[in-house]
């Protein structure tokens, strides 16, 4: 892909994989939602999580995304470095709802999200590497 490609592909609503290093080193891959800006990912989450406290241990993360299947495979890979932001997190939560969700989801879910803004944090990925690929 090229950067413009790359960036168009990464600003569609896509489920990534989110790859944190275990204490052990082993490797820990879960779901999540997210947003790229053309320099960076992030993602929000609660500030006492399990992948909060991975990344504050070991900042080395990959996050990946894929096309769906059925479609011609294209995908891209970030490695970086994750840090965590104490600030943002409930207004990208919302954001991010808003882009996943259907409207009626959010008429349930926001709410009770709201109750816990001060809990959420952004994680946000800054790029060592992007890998890609595309027919």
């Amino acid at each position: 892909m090229t950067p413009g490609q790359r960036d168009a592909f990464l600003r569609e609503t896509r489920i990534a994989k989110l790859a944190t290093l275990n204490s052990d080193g082993s490797p820990n891959i879960v779901p999540v939602w997210f947003e790229w800006d053309g320099e960076s990912a992030a993602l929000f989450t609660g500030r006492s999580s399990a992948k909060v406290r991975r990344i504050r241990r070991d900042a080395r993360v990959a996050l990946s995304v894929e096309e769906a299947i059925g479609v011609p495979e294209a995908w891209v890979s970030i490695e970086g470095a994750a840090s965590i932001e104490e600030a943002g997190g409930w207004e990208l939560a919302e954001q991010l709802a808003r882009r996943y969700y259907t409207a009626q989801q959010n008429e349930t879910v926001l709410p009770e999200w709201e109750k816990m803004a001060s809990e959420w944090v952004v994680i946000r990925i800054t790029p060592t590497r992007i890998r890609s690929s595309a027919p």
